[in-house]
């Protein structure tokens, strides 16, 4: 029986998803990690393909009293992507529980979006291929709001990178992008953090911190 597979941290796993990127024929390629726990998952792979790393700010929009599942999602640039079968699912799910919690979390992407490119514009998605990268897919609602996101820069193509994803995000991912970059799909998938050994809190501050030495460090080159 296949064992799934186990990473150490978010570094290691953007280290070994990396090893895997460098076989794709990448043409000016832009990494964008998913805050906050795709950040550092993306800057190792940025590192080793030595591209420039960027971010694109998703929201998940939980399920009251079940905020970990995710009925939907919003990215910069007014994105919403909306699972239906989930709404389906869940009878508290109706327009009058739905908006507020939008509404909480576009508070929250503008915010975090000021605060972690600090008044520094978007680069040019034009003629680059995208790597969207984050720690891993449940549902796959925040990676589908964050590809339509990228796809209204007009970029060459789209590809999704994570170590680690449920079949099912997979493939309702694979319609949205030209390609996805998945180390393991196990079988029975539980939540993310399941497939880490070291699974803490990804803060601000580290978001911060990694975006400013991978510009720095882009910048001297």
């Amino acid at each position: 029986m296949k064992s799934n597979r186990i990473f150490e941290d978010r570094r290691h796993a953007g280290r070994e998803l990396a090893a895997a990127i460098k076989r794709c024929a990448l043409r000016n390629p832009l990494i964008l990690g998913l805050p906050r726990g795709g950040v550092p998952v993306a800057y190792e792979v940025a590192k080793a393909v030595d591209a420039d790393l960027d971010v694109l700010v998703v929201r998940k929009l939980g399920v009251p009293h079940q905020p970990e599942l995710a009925f939907g999602a919003i990215a910069s640039g007014g994105v919403r992507v909306i699972n239906e079968d989930t709404i389906r699912l869940v009878a508290e799910l109706d327009e009058s529980a739905i908006e507020p919690i939008v509404a909480r979390e576009t508070s929250e992407l503008k915010r975090r979006e000021a605060l972690f490119r600090d008044g520094r514009a978007y680069p040019d998605f034009q003629d680059r291929d995208v790597v969207l990268v984050d720690d891993g897919m449940a549902t796959g609602a925040t990676m589908r709001a964050a590809a339509q996101a990228a796809r209204r820069r007009n970029p060459n193509r789209i590809l999704v990178a994570v170590p680690t994803a449920s079949a099912e995000a997979v493939s309702r991912i694979s319609g949205d992008v030209d390609d996805v970059i998945c180390l393991d799909t196990p079988r029975y998938f539980a939540a993310v953090g399941n497939y880490y050994r070291r699974f803490d809190q990804t803060t601000d501050e580290d978001v911060r911190t990694l975006l400013n030495e991978a510009w720095n460090a882009r910048s001297a080159a």
